[in-house]
C-alpha cells in the first residue's frame, strides 16, 4: 500500500518537474560554474601542494554541492505545498502521511542525481578522471546520493517547520554557502581558522567529499592522521545513517502535527 501510494505521488511530482525544467537548471548552475571556474580557469594557479590537479580535488566537492542544493529544493517545495493547501487535499483522500514525504524526497533525489551526473560529466570533459575501478567509482557516486537524500529530508523538515517560502529560500542559500566552504569540499582544512578545523573535518559534507576522493583515487587535502580522514568511508556511511534516521523521524512527527492542526 505504501509503495503504491509513494509511486503515484512520485509520478505526480515528476510531472510537475516536466512543467518546470528550471528546477534542474537551478540545481546544476552553481556546481557547473564551480567546475568551470575553480577546476578549469583556476586549475593551474590553485594546484595542490603535491602538484596534483586541482580539478581532480574539486570534483568530489562539486558532487557534494549538488547534494547541498537538495536542501533548498525540498524545503521550498514543501513550504509551497503547505501554502497551497496540499495538506487539506491529502486529508480528504485515503492516503497515508508517510508516502507524501517519501515521494517528495525520492523525486528530489532523482532531480539531484541528474544534476550531479551533468556536473560530473562537465568535469570529465575538462579532464577529470576516476583513477580506480568502476565499482569504487559507483560507490563514491552512491555516497553522494546518500548525502543528497539526507539533505533532502533535512530540507523537508525545515520546510515543515518554517513554512514561509521567503524564509526557507534565504535559509537554503545560507546552507549552500556555509555547507560548501565550512568543509573540505573546496578548501583544504589547513586553510580554515583553527576553531573551524574540527567542525569542517567532521561535517557530513567533508566526510563524504573525502570518502569520494579516496574511492576515486583523487587527491585528498587533509593528509593527517585524523580519524575522519583515515576512515572516511565508514565514517561517512555511519554518519549519514544516524542523521537520516533522526531527520526522517523528526520530519514525520512534524508533518503529523501539521496535518492534525490543519483545519
Amino acid at each position: 500500500m505504501i509503495l503504491t501510494e509513494t509511486a503515484a505521488l512520485t509520478g505526480r511530482r515528476l510531472l510537475r518537474l516536466r512543467r518546470s525544467p528550471g528546477e534542474l537548471f537551478a540545481v546544476t548552475l552553481t556546481p557547473v560554474t564551480m567546475v568551470v571556474v575553480m577546476g578549469y580557469l583556476l586549475n593551474k594557479s590553485m594546484a595542490m601542494p603535491d602538484g596534483t590537479s586541482f580539478l581532480d580535488f574539486t570534483m568530489a566537492g562539486v558532487g557534494a554541492q549538488v547534494a547541498l542544493a537538495g536542501f533548498g529544493t525540498s524545503a521550498i517545495a514543501v513550504a509551497e505545498d503547505l501554502r497551497g493547501g496540499l495538506v487539506d487535499r491529502f486529508r480528504s483522500l485515503p492516503i497515508g502521511r508517510t508516502p507524501v514525504l517519501l515521494a517528495q524526497s525520492l523525486c528530489d533525489l532523482l532531480l539531484l542525481a541528474v544534476g550531479m551526473t551533468i556536473a560530473l560529466a562537465v568535469g570529465w570533459l575538462l579532464g577529470w578522471r576516476i583513477h580506480t575501478g568502476i565499482g569504487a567509482g559507483l560507490a563514491g557516486f552512491g555516497l553522494l546520493l546518500a548525502l543528497a537524500f539526507l539533505l533532502s529530508w533535512t530540507g523537508i523538515l525545515a520546510g515543515l517547520w518554517i513554512r514561509s517560502t521567503p524564509a526557507v529560500n534565504s535559509l537554503s542559500g545560507l546552507v549552500l554557502v556555509v555547507g560548501s566552504f565550512v568543509s573540505t569540499a573546496f578548501v583544504p582544512p589547513d586553510g580554515l581558522p583553527g576553531w573551524l578545523h574540527a567542525i569542517a573535518s567532521w561535517s557530513p559534507v567533508s566526510t563524504v567529499s573525502t570518502a569520494c576522493r579516496l574511492l576515486w583515487g583523487n587527491p585528498v587535502a587533509d593528509t593527517g592522521d585524523s580519524f575522519a580522514v583515515v576512515h572516511a568511508v565508514p565514517v561517512a556511511c555511519v554518519t549519514i545513517t544516524i542523521l537520516l534516521a533522526v531527520v526522517v523521524t523528526a520530519a514525520s512527527r512534524v508533518f503529523r502535527s501539521v496535518s492534525e492542526k490543519t483545519p
